[in-house]
């Protein structure tokens, strides 16, 4: 299972987000203890005044080479668990993630 869906509008990716990180990185896909996969990411932001959500949005996009007024939050706006729409083509968007993470291991 991965964490996203493609959806005519874009990639809505599921987030398991890590604040005040020592970097801004993708970690990869982990599993919740519900089963439900995420992407695991870490941002420097603290999760302050929408700060750590900024982040992710920016992180994702410049991972996916897209602009950042391209990427917004679905939900979790104060959890770590988010939902994130990366408008585009979504099978494109897909593929390319799945490289991104293929290119880590």
């Amino acid at each position: 299972m991965l964490p996203w869906t493609v959806r005519p509008e874009g990639l809505v990716i599921e987030v398991r987000l890590t604040p005040r990180a020592a970097m801004d990185r993708i970690d990869g896909i982990e599993m919740l203890s519900d089963g439900r996969p995420v992407l695991k990411a870490r941002v420097r932001a603290v999760p302050e005044k929408g700060l750590a959500n900024e982040a992710i949005l920016k992180l994702l996009a410049k991972k996916l080479d897209l602009p950042t007024s391209r990427a917004q939050l679905l939900a979790g706006e104060t959890a770590r668990r988010k939902s994130v729409l990366l408008e585009g083509d979504g099978a494109m968007l897909a593929a390319h993630l799945a490289d991104l993470l293929a290119a880590k291991d």
